[in-house]
């Protein structure tokens, strides 16, 4: 998550195809097949007679040009390939469907935990504000010494000092209590505090040069997990807005804001215990994000 607003961030027919897919108005959807029993096919029908040598050499044929397009994907990555969606002869990677990876290699490094190192175009300033949203939704963010790392690493070293003092008062007692922890920041004893932000997608509504204004859409989770706890975790959607600047050979921070929202309509699924949830957290660790 990010903290959220509390800290100021701010588809008639049906029929089967010859592959053994079936379809239904036009989707084509997987069909399961299970392994043929003796004298039956798994459905209580006849044994199905075996693939002709020609369905095959179809198959062997699809699953080659499967591993050759990865082989080609994977190609990718070198200095060219992150040439900007304006155009300027890297092909059309840039310019693929807005929520297709371009394949070209996020980061060279990292500050810290923080991912660093992004590339000076488009596609390196949406991984740059992706990489940051997550780190200023973190656990870490209400943490002093940890928070003014973070801010350290992903802001421009020009307006840190003032933002550092801001988010000290942002992160107050009352927020702490207010999200299930002690009054100094720490976790209750036998509960499990989280705070994890998700990013869903990202979009550049604009881009000068040196500056680069990144829209990251995100789902979050915060909340207090295990026994007793009157602050469950409970999820979150909201869009960070980030306008970026080319500093010392990265993009950093100028300025942020957040807004409420896309959010979708809840799947209704059953919750998990605070156990689960606290379990989760713990052992699914988080990635290096990139366009």
């Amino acid at each position: 998550m990010s903290a959220g607003d509390d800290h100021g961030y701010s588809d008639s027919g049906t029929g089967r195809t010859d592959d053994g897919y079936s379809t239904l108005g036009g989707t084509r959807q997987t069909r399961t097949r299970f392994p043929d029993g003796e004298g039956g096919d798994g459905y209580g029908g006849s044994r199905r007679p075996a693939r002709s040598s020609r369905s095959l050499v179809m198959v062997v044929g699809v699953v080659v040009l499967l591993i050759a397009a990865i082989a080609f994907a994977n190609m990718g990555g070198g200095g060219n390939d992150g040439a900007s969606s304006g155009g300027n002869g890297g092909g059309n990677k840039a310019g693929a469907a807005p929520t297709a990876a371009t394949g070209t290699k996020p980061v060279t490094g990292k500050n810290g935990t923080i991912a660093s190192g992004f590339a000076h175009d488009e596609q390196g300033a949406q991984s740059a504000a992706t990489n940051y949203a997550v780190a200023l939704g973190s656990a870490d963010m209400f943490n002093a010494a940890a928070r003014r790392g973070i801010l350290q690493a992903t802001h421009d070293p020009a307006v840190v000092d003032r933002l550092q003092a801001d988010m000290d008062k942002a992160y107050s007692a009352s927020l702490f209590t207010n999200v299930g922890l002690n009054e100094d920041g720490s976790t209750p004893s036998g509960l499990t505090f989280i705070s994890r932000t998700v990013p869903v997608g990202t979009k550049v509504t604009k881009q000068t040069g040196d500056t680069a204004t990144v829209e990251v859409w995100c789902t979050g989770l915060v909340g207090m997990a295990g026994q007793g706890s009157t602050k469950p975790v409970t999820e979150t959607w909201f869009t960070i807005t980030e306008n970026l600047k080319w500093v010392g050979n990265d993009w950093k921070i100028e300025s942020s804001n957040q807004t409420e929202g896309p959010t979708p309509v809840s799947g209704g699924n059953r919750a998990s215990t605070a156990d689960d949830i606290a379990g989760a957290v713990e052992q699914y660790g988080g990635f290096t994000y990139a366009r």
